[in-house]
């Protein structure tokens, strides 16, 4: 079964030793690179298909909060690459952002619309704070929201066939978030 075969795929991204927010990415400034980047860190991966899965389970207007987290995104992004600003604690924030997201997922906690967007906004800026200080160039930044967006599509589609899933599943899944935070404390993704 498909749904079997994503909730094997998680944990074994969490113990992906990869960290998409260190190292030289200088490199990085053209439309596919953009692209790219966010597929190489599983911190951004699944963030971005956990707001996806938890829009499509949860909220009554799926679309707002993974409209409403791109656009937070965009927003630290732009912030960081115009001014070179570092988010005080940004890594603790992303950390905080995963733990918070898989819990939204494990626990399909629904939410008013106008609270689904903002949460989603709240946990996105430090992604586009991080991703901004790496990229280089508008090029760079279009191709990473559009992978982005994306992959908070394809986190829709998996959300709408978890609607109906065992609360076991779900919570699995939301766990294999979650656990990408405990993972990050121990400084492995």
């Amino acid at each position: 079964m498909k749904l079997q075969r994503w909730i094997a795929i998680l944990p074994l991204l969490a113990a992906s030793a990869a960290q998409a927010h260190t190292g030289d990415h200088s490199h990085m400034s053209g439309f596919v690179d953009g692209m790219l980047h966010p597929l190489t860190g599983p911190d951004h991966l699944a963030a971005m298909l956990a707001v996806g899965i938890w829009s499509a389970m949860a909220l009554k207007s799926p679309l707002r909060a993974p409209l409403a987290f791109a656009t937070s995104l965009l927003v630290g992004a732009l912030l960081s690459m115009a001014t070179g600003w570092h988010m005080p604690a940004m890594e603790t924030a992303i950390t905080v952002s995963l733990a918070v997201l898989g819990l939204l997922v494990a626990l399909r906690l629904a939410m008013p619309p106008a609270a689904g967007a903002a949460t989603a906004a709240i946990l996105a800026f430090s992604h586009g704070a991080a991703h901004g200080l790496e990229l280089h160039g508008y090029a760079a930044l279009a191709g990473m929201v559009f992978t982005t967006l994306a992959l908070h599509g394809a986190g829709l589609a998996l959300g709408w066939k978890l609607r109906k899933a065992p609360v076991l599943a779900r919570a699995l899944l939301g766990a294999s978030v979650a656990a990408l935070a405990v993972v990050r404390l121990g400084g492995v993704a």
